[in-house]
Order: C-alpha cells, then structure tokens, then sequence
C-alpha cells in the first residue's frame, strides 16, 4: 500500500511563535489555506484514496481543501504526537484534539476510526512507543484492507513517528515535513 503523509497548512498557532501554542483548537491561516490549494494541484487525488485525518481544527481544514468536500475518516491514532516522545514533556494546548462530540458537530459526515481505544482524552501525545507501534499498525493495517493508497493528513512529528514505525531511521526534527509537505512511503 502507498502512504501518502501530508501535513496541514500554516496554522494561526503560529502567527507569534512560539506566544500562541498555547491557542486551544487553531486552524489555519490565509497563507495556510493557499499552501493546501496549491498542494491539491500538485497530490494528484482521483478519489480511490482513503483519506485519514487529524481529530484538530487545522488538519480537518487541510483535508477539506484537498477534497473539496469529498469524504475522510477521523482518527486519534493520526493526531499529534511530540518526536522525540519524552513523557517529561508537557502538550501544548494547539495539540488538543476534538472530543468525538465536537467532531460531529463540526464533520457531521465523518467516519470516526478509533477501534474502540480510549485515545480521546490526550490522544496519541503521551502513549509509549510500544503502544503507538500497536496502534499505528493496527490503522495501517485497517487502511490497507480498504484501499492500496491512503492519505494521512496530520502533523510533523506524528508524521515523522509514522515514518520511523514504517522503518526509516535516524530521523531527527530536521527531517519535518513543514506546512503543507508531503512525504510517500510503502507500507
């Protein structure tokens, strides 16, 4: 299966950097949303993708663009998580995710994909590295069954995490993706 990483466009957590990480549910910025549009020319979707997005604000935004309202999947397991994951760190508040009652009010139509886990209090933020490995297989896993190329719309360092749990090594923070990146990997 083709893995298609795609990271939300510039967010408005970032506008005074790093004054607003502490903004509870950002979305994205004028200068963000013309980052995705001009990423939708450049991802070439045909809508055999299953798209899997980021239960936050900015990354259902980023997903909307690129699909221009097509349908996408919701779920914990492609929120934001710290890289490097050290539990002595505290989230910042721009990573809450949406408790599924906020996603249905804002996504009415969107599948929610948590398996059952209780990942909706902190998400994948804080969870050890065994239990993300579990768990991140588990939603690779699931997408490859519906599909042979998924979208995971969500952010640098779930991202780069993702990419270490597919094989890659030595990854440092220098290898983020940035706003609006795109990285393709095989699963």
């Amino acid at each position: 299966m083709e893995v298609v990483f795609v990271r939300h466009g510039h967010g408005e957590h970032l506008l005074d950097y790093p004054n607003q990480l502490n903004m509870l549910h950002p979305g994205l910025t004028l200068y963000g949303e013309s980052q995705v549009n001009e990423l939708r020319g450049r991802l070439l979707l045909n809508g055999n993708e299953q798209v899997v997005v980021s239960p936050t604000k900015r990354t259902i935004e980023t997903a909307r663009i690129l699909l221009s309202d097509g349908p996408f999947v919701i779920s914990p397991l492609a929120g934001p998580r710290m890289f490097p994951q050290d539990p002595s760190y505290s989230p910042f508040v721009c990573d809450q995710i949406y408790s599924k009652d906020e996603i249905r009010e804002a996504v009415p139509d969107a599948v929610i994909v948590d398996f059952g886990l209780d990942l909706w209090e902190e998400g994948i933020n804080r969870i050890g590295q065994e239990a993300f490995e579990t768990y991140g297989r588990q939603l690779l896993d699931w997408c490859e069954a519906q599909v042979d190329r998924v979208i995971i719309v969500s952010h640098d360092g779930t991202i780069t995490n993702y990419r270490m749990l597919l094989g890659e090594q030595g990854l440092t923070r220098k290898d983020f993706l940035g706003e609006a990146g795109v990285y393709q990997a095989k699963y």
